[in-house]
């Protein structure tokens, strides 16, 4: 047990009251406590923030260099739904 516990550092962190309500209603539901709920909502965050920094880079990435017609119209086949 002790090996689980030095791994991780305890913070401090300030919560509005109906926030922590909120927090504790959720943990309570999840069967978890507010410290998993915690850390599995900001591993998330993160996931997605990731995520959206991504997305951003191959948006600009096609932005700066746009797809010839000719290159789209041969994968146009591939992306169509076969027939049945």
């Amino acid at each position: 047990m002790w090996n689980i516990f030095h791994t991780m550092q305890i913070i401090q962190i300030v919560l509005d009251k109906k926030l922590l309500q909120a927090t504790d209603q959720a943990a309570r539901r999840t069967k978890r406590n507010r410290s998993a709920l915690v850390r599995d909502a900001l591993r998330e965050h993160l996931r997605r923030l990731e995520l959206r920094g991504r997305e951003e880079r191959d948006r600009q990435g096609y932005a700066e260099h746009p797809q010839a017609d000719a290159e789209a119209q041969s994968w146009e086949a591939e992306a169509r739904w076969p027939r049945e």
